[in-house]
């Protein structure tokens, strides 16, 4: 008997520490997975499973703390993978070694992956307070903590929504919901296929199945009903969008810089010849790029724009740096029409942190000498819209695509056609192109607008208002698209007549069930 006792002591332990690892081992795989569904890899599939596994390893034992470090394996593991690319930039022009580059990529991942710790911990504590069916507030409290995200840290890349960029049906939601509505459909998934290996009974299974047919008729209702408009067989202007493909390196001499100047004019000329109607409007749409323009500061290269425009009879949308109050510098979208004349200068609002300022105090040191690297751009306020033909177009520029009011607050002060001019050559031939690009598919099927992505390097792409990527580039080659737009009878969805409402209605409920779990004669414990 006593060796009988003796041997279940024993084996406790070890059934203790074989279920640790096992648990390990299931948010291991959940980060994995969700790298997986991300462009490189591509599998847009696995994201619909993904989070099954972090799932499962919360609600066995949903003790908070432990979910807190699960969630936050994950979320760091998830975007230290999959924003690799940013050490691209440090190693090849900051001439950082790469075990360093690697290195510092770490803390922010850690830093961003406080979200998704937050979300598994107070998933637990519903967990603890309402059992399993409690993994259904999962959708509510993930796409409330994305949110919570952008807000914090002004980072919203790799929300999950985006996995499913390239699948227009899949995406229409966005058009009452933002990519948060996407991601809300996804982890609903996630929930039902979880609920069910928790709980393998007939009644669990019919819930589950239950969600699950939810979910397809929300994504079937969103894709036959989104309003993309009725398109017209008159077209309203026509766009050649130039990809120059200029390098990333320092420009050398004056020279080198003719010389790329004259690629952008020769490319775009020959565009030109080619169209065969020549009453339809003509814009010419140069990317974002490293060459620097200053229009309002280099009269040469102001005189060649106005004679490129007057003799090719067509208008030039082209990105220069331009001079801001206090002796700064604006980075901003200029377009000259017809005749040469500039009339209408966009200037970036959202900038690229520690690309176009840094977000540190002056008073801390070392803070002056990371400006003199990286510059000190100052942002824009207004939302200026630009006369594209007889309609009016909304330019915004590089990063900004990943903030959706950018491209919501342009389409509401009128715009017909979006246009995102860009440039992703600092971060080489990775996972960013496409990932920057589901950015932008998205912000078309938020505001059932169009979108043309010009870009310096690669990816540029028509996306239509529902998201379909058209007449894409190759990546890091010179290229010329021709575009026709014609006009639509689009009315402005849902999300661009009201926002992030869907989300801020997932944040207040997620708020109440945490309040709720708390009430009295609960009998879990505090979540710390």
């Amino acid at each position: 008997m006593a060796r009988d006792g003796s041997n279940r002591q024993v084996a406790a332990p070890a059934n203790v520490n074989a279920g640790a690892i096992a648990n390990w081992g299931l948010v291991l795989l959940s980060a994995l997975l969700l790298v997986a569904s991300f462009p490189d890899f591509n599998l847009w599939p696995l994201a619909w499973v993904g989070l099954v596994p972090l799932l499962v390893a919360i609600a066995r034992k949903p003790a908070p703390r432990r979910a807190f470090l699960f969630g936050w394996l994950v979320g760091s593991a998830f975007f230290y993978a999959s924003c690799y690319w940013l050490t691209y930039s440090m190693i090849h022009y900051g001439e950082i070694a790469e075990w360093k580059a690697y290195a510092l990529l770490g803390p922010g991942a850690l830093l961003i992956g406080v979200f998704p710790a937050a979300f598994a911990l107070v998933l637990a504590q519903l967990l603890r307070r309402w059992g399993t069916r409690a993994v259904f507030a999962a959708p509510l409290l993930w796409v409330t903590f994305e949110w919570a995200r952008l807000a914090v840290t002004g980072q919203l890349w790799n929300a999950i929504g985006y996995s499913q960029a390239f699948h227009p049906w899949l995406i229409q939601s966005a058009s009452w919901g933002g990519v948060y509505a996407v991601g809300f459909l996804i982890v609903a998934v996630n929930a039902a296929i979880a609920f069910v290996l928790l709980n393998q009974t007939a009644k669990t299974i019919m819930l589950a199945a239950m969600a699950l047919a939810l979910v397809g008729i929300v994504i079937l209702v969103s894709s036959t009903t989104a309003s993309v408009g009725t398109t017209s067989d008159q077209p309203f202007v026509t766009v050649v969008a130039l990809q120059p493909n200029v390098p990333m390196n320092p420009l050398e001499s004056s020279k080198e810089m003719q010389q790329l100047i004259d690629r952008h004019v020769r490319m775009s000329e020959g565009a030109l010849g080619e169209l065969k109607r020549r009453d339809v409007p003509r814009v010419v749409i140069w990317p974002e790029s490293p060459m620097n323009f200053r229009y309002a500061q280099d009269s040469e290269f102001r005189d060649l724009v106005a004679r490129f425009a007057r003799d090719n009879h067509t208008a030039v949308i082209f990105n220069s740096q331009e001079p801001a109050p206090n002796n700064g510098s604006y980075n901003s979208a200029l377009m000259v029409n017809e005749e040469g004349r500039l009339v209408a200068q966009y200037d970036k609002i959202r900038l690229m942190p520690f690309g176009e300022y840094v977000p540190l105090p002056h008073w801390l040191p070392g803070a002056g000498a990371a400006r003199a690297i990286v510059g000190d751009f100052t942002p824009g306020t207004k939302y200026t819209l630009m006369p594209i033909g007889a309609e009016r177009a909304g330019v915004f520029i590089c990063i900004e695509s990943a903030y959706p009011w950018v491209a919501r607050s342009l389409t509401a002060e009128g715009a017909e056609v979006l246009i995102n001019i860009s440039n992703d050559g600092y971060l080489g031939p990775t996972a960013v192109m496409r990932q920057h690009l589901s950015n932008v598919v998205f912000r078309a099927v938020e505001n059932g607008r169009p979108v043309l992505r010009v870009t310096n390097t690669g990816i540029s792409a028509y996306v239509t208002a529902r998201g379909e990527v058209k007449d894409a580039t190759q990546s890091f080659q010179p290229a010329v698209r021709t575009w026709t737009v014609t006009r639509t009878t689009n009315e402005k969805t849902f999300y661009t007549r009201r926002g992030d409402l869907f989300v801020g209605a997932c944040a207040v409920l997620s708020l109440l069930m945490i309040a709720l779990s708390f009430i009295a004669g609960n009998k879990a414990k505090p979540i710390l």
